[in-house]
């Protein structure tokens, strides 16, 4: 029995086990239905909120839009308003200032009507005077005109005669310095004077292969000597030549210096080609000064200043004409001082005037005035006395002379220039710039005669005396030197006078 009880003891509680572990269960299926279904009502319950939620925001911002479109629509319909309230009150204005432009334009017309009736009665009034004065005076108006004319002749002869008479009594009390003066002028137009620059040198090389060398790797070695130099350096197929080009004849110089150097030297490259040009331009510099101080020295000229030898000194490397500049202002300089000499004026300061005349042409500075007046501005501010700067601004008639000295230095640069071999010029150009010149100004109406003197530097026409007046003379003299200025090329400037005279002959028997 006991067997059996061990049996269903563990029956029973396996039983009442699962019985418990079932009922468990069910409660807490139950538990979770229940729990489902509260989560389920709230989950509905909250949609339901936010569905109302959502709609009465919908109809909030759907109020708002329609506020905001009804505002919108009450200020554009205020501001048509506006605008035909303007378009209206603009339409009267024009209105009125349309009926105010006729009545306006009827007033004019009305005087404008009265005007020429007006100006018919004065024509008419005018004819009957002029009628009228033939009359009382019996001369027509052209027989009137002549009798005036004649009556202003004869008074502008007499006025005329007056003037001369007081003239002549001036000359014979200044008869002695006027001979002078005359003296002087006649010898300056028997000079002539001509310019002109050397622009380009010429470098012989051993070989052409030296070319390639000058022009280095991508052309750094022509590059650098260019640019420290300031020349342009043409390599073309001229043979075993190279060409350098510039105005400044000091850095035309320099650069073939420096070029000739470095050929010998075989060495060429940048930092030897900057070593030699330094090393020329020092060398250049000192002997521009040591040409100054030597020309200085022969003419016998002292206490001038530093920049002034300097600017002497540049002249060594100035030509015109194949002339060096440097040795022809020593030779003004010399011819000056036995003009000075023989005539009994300051010879110093003759000499002194004609070394310094071309000064200029050794200014280190560009400008675009010419070498007289550059050189005019350099003695200024040099201290040099008053008729030194004249002296050197009228030497091409740049301004007038105003002291013997200055027409010596004309004179003495004229001859220095014009003598034989002083210059190169072909005599056919020479002749050809003369002849246009007399041809241009013999293509003007009135024109008797012209001739182109002092080698062209002036221009000197004859015009008919009955034909020009005094008035047509200043504009025929300008528009010929407008010609001149237009149709040809020439250095320095060109003196255009115009010549009208009366001339009168009568001889005693």
């Amino acid at each position: 029995m006991v067997w059996i009880l061990y049996i269903i003891l563990p029956l029973a509680g396996l039983t009442l086990g699962w019985t418990i572990r079932w009922l468990y269960a069910r409660f807490q299926l139950t538990a979770s239905e229940q729990r489902a279904e509260r989560i389920k009502q709230d989950a509905i319950k909250e949609a339901e909120a936010k569905k109302k939620e959502i709609l009465l925001e919908a109809k909030e911002q759907v109020i708002r839009e329609r506020n905001q479109q009804e505002r919108e629509t009450r200020e554009r319909r205020a501001e048509l308003q506006r605008y035909e309230r303007r378009i209206v009150q603009k339409e009267e204005i024009v209105e009125k200032k349309t009926s105010q432009a006729e009545k306006i334009e009827q007033q004019f017309a009305e005087k404008s009507k009265k005007l020429e009736e007006r100006q018919e009665e004065l024509d008419k009034e005018e004819e009957r005077y002029r009628k009228e004065l033939e009359r009382i005076s019996g001369l027509t108006v052209d027989e009137a005109k002549a009798l005036i004319i004649a009556n202003l002749e004869n008074d502008a002869k007499h006025d005329a005669q007056a003037l001369i008479n007081k003239i002549e009594q001036e000359a014979n009390l200044t008869a002695e310095k006027k001979a002078r003066d005359i003296l002087v002028t006649t010898i300056q137009r028997f000079a002539t004077e001509v310019t002109g620059e050397v622009t380009v040198a010429t470098v012989t090389l051993p070989n052409d292969e030296m070319k390639g060398r000058i022009i280095g790797r991508e052309g750094r070695n022509i590059r650098t000597l260019e640019t420290l130099t300031g020349v342009d350096i043409i390599i073309d197929d001229t043979p075993e030549a190279v060409v350098i080009s510039c105005f400044d004849p000091v850095r035309r110089e320099i650069a073939k210096l420096s070029l000739e150097r470095l050929i010998v030297d075989g060495r060429i490259h940048p930092a030897r080609i900057e070593e030699v040009v330094s090393k020329v331009s020092k060398d250049i510099s000192q002997k521009i000064f040591e040409e100054g101080e030597k020309v200085l020295f022969d003419v016998g000229i002292h206490n001038i200043s530093q920049d002034a030898i300097r600017a002497l000194g540049r002249l060594y490397f100035r030509t015109s004409y194949g002339q060096n500049v440097l040795f022809h202002s020593r030779e003004v300089a010399n011819i000056a001082g036995v003009l000075a000499a023989e005539l009994g004026v300051n010879r110093e300061l003759a000499k002194r005037s004609a070394l310094l005349h071309d000064i200029g042409k050794g200014a280190e500075s560009e400008s675009d005035l010419n070498h007289a007046e550059i050189g005019m501005d350099m003695a200024r501010k040099m201290g040099e006395d008053p008729r030194v700067i004249n002296a050197i601004g009228s030497h091409h008639n740049d301004i007038e002379p105003s002291c013997i000295e200055s027409v010596l230095v004309q004179i003495a640069d004229a001859i220095s220039a014009a003598r034989p071999g002083a210059r190169r010029e072909t005599l056919d150009n020479y002749i050809k710039r003369l002849e246009n010149l007399e041809n241009i100004a013999s293509g003007f109406n009135g024109v008797d005669k012209a001739f182109a003197i002092q080698a062209g530097r002036e221009l000197r026409i004859l015009v008919n005396n009955g034909t020009v007046n005094d008035e047509q003379s200043r504009e025929l003299a300008k528009g010929i030197a407008k010609k001149i200025e237009t149709d040809l090329r020439y250095p320095g400037r060109i003196k255009v006078t115009i010549i009208r005279e009366t001339r009168i002959v009568e001889y005693a028997r």
